[in-house]
């Protein structure tokens, strides 16, 4: 099948994490000022996540769990290579059900998350920042009321806070968009470089966007991808944003040919495709579940109908933001039956879940 260009507008990841409990209060972190300074060694990748069920102005999450010392929280942090990248920690069990504030807290550089942080990451708030209260609106816009604090940052890390907030929030799926107030004066945008938040910034303003001289604006769309990087022996994925031409209308093919293309040699981002792999057919979904056909081209080990276990993941986190889609079936053309690296074989649709754990109430 010959390669074709066609991308989807960037697609949300939904990793459904949902609170239940009331998000208004106040928080506390007593840290100096400090900006965001390059981070050294290895990042490591933690990958639990979890699910709880849906509800409107209220939310409880495993904080209810007594038996319970620690609650998963997917964060949002700064990894060696200067990228907003996610990863899951053992956050101690709050002693209220604000654990959306407290996810906020552990975003501060200097504060609590400084213990639990994976080598190579830091955290991407200003030092001394305090979470004053948060109001979730009816609509799923969260007020995020902080401190003056939050202000002592430069131009160049603007962005990278914007996002880091926006995608560790709307974990929670009740969650759609962020607001900013400082010390209870709403902001229409963010206070040093002026980035504009409007009625709400959410992941469709992207996360980690990578610019092109190559591609014209006006025809073409942004879309999310994740790509693996990996430091040392750890491994983790990260969320990019793109810019690229549109033309047709398979969408999801075009997707596929942007992971097989790689993240670019201007990245510390991992390619992970055959230069053989393309699809062999256009993709359908049935029911939430987009079926792939590739050439023969994207196994590792043919002989075994072995596919990389970094591109089935690759796959799966991406083309499982798009709403529409709940799980990837992939195959490969004249063979029955895949297997993943360790000779499992993949017996049904894959969901994101196989990769990224979540836990029910």
């Amino acid at each position: 099948m010959k390669k074709r260009r066609i991308m989807l507008p960037i697609i949300p990841v939904s990793l459904a994490i949902i609170l239940t409990g009331c998000f208004q209060g106040e928080q506390s972190l007593n840290n100096k000022n400090e900006e965001i300074d390059p981070p050294k060694e290895n990042a490591e990748a933690v990958n639990d996540l979890e699910k709880a069920g849906k509800g409107e102005e209220k939310a409880v999450s495993k904080s209810d769990d007594k038996t319970s010392e620690t609650v998963s929280r997917q964060l949002y942090l700064i990894d060696s290579n200067g990228m907003v990248a996610s990863q899951t920690l053992e956050l101690p069990v709050p002693e209220s059900k604000e654990v959306a504030a407290q996810a906020l807290e552990y975003l501060v550089k200097g504060g609590p998350v400084t213990q639990l942080l994976p080598n190579g990451f830091q955290g991407v708030l200003p030092q001394g920042t305090k979470v004053l209260g948060m109001n979730l609106k009816k609509n799923g816009t969260l007020v995020v009321n902080v401190s003056k604090d939050f202000k002592n940052y430069k131009k160049k890390n603007e962005a990278k806070i914007l996002q880091a907030m926006t995608f560790t929030l709307t974990q929670f799926d009740n969650v759609k968009n962020i607001k900013l107030e400082i010390n209870g004066k709403m902001q229409n945008a963010m206070p040093v470089n002026g980035t504009p938040i409007g009625n709400g910034y959410s992941r469709a303003n992207g996360i980690n966007l990578v610019q092109s001289d190559t591609v014209d604006l006006m025809e073409s769309k942004p879309v999310t991808l994740f790509f693996p990087s990996v430091q040392g022996e750890n491994q983790y994925f990260v969320p990019v944003t793109k810019y690229v031409n549109v033309s047709e209308g398979d969408v999801y093919s075009s997707i596929v040919q942007e992971l097989v293309e790689g993240p670019g040699v201007s990245t510390n981002l991992q390619h992970v495709f055959n230069e053989q792999a393309e699809l062999v057919s256009s993709p359908s979904i049935n029911d939430g579940v987009l079926e792939l056909e590739f050439s023969q081209g994207v196994l590792k080990n043919s002989d075994k109908a072995v596919i990389p276990d970094k591109v089935m993941e690759t796959l799966v986190r991406t083309l499982t933001a798009d709403e529409s889609v709940e799980a990837v079936e992939v195959k490969v053309k004249d063979v029955k039956t895949l297997f993943n690296e360790e000779g499992k074989p993949y017996t049904k649709p894959v969901t994101t879940q196989m990769f990224v754990p979540t836990e029910k109430l």
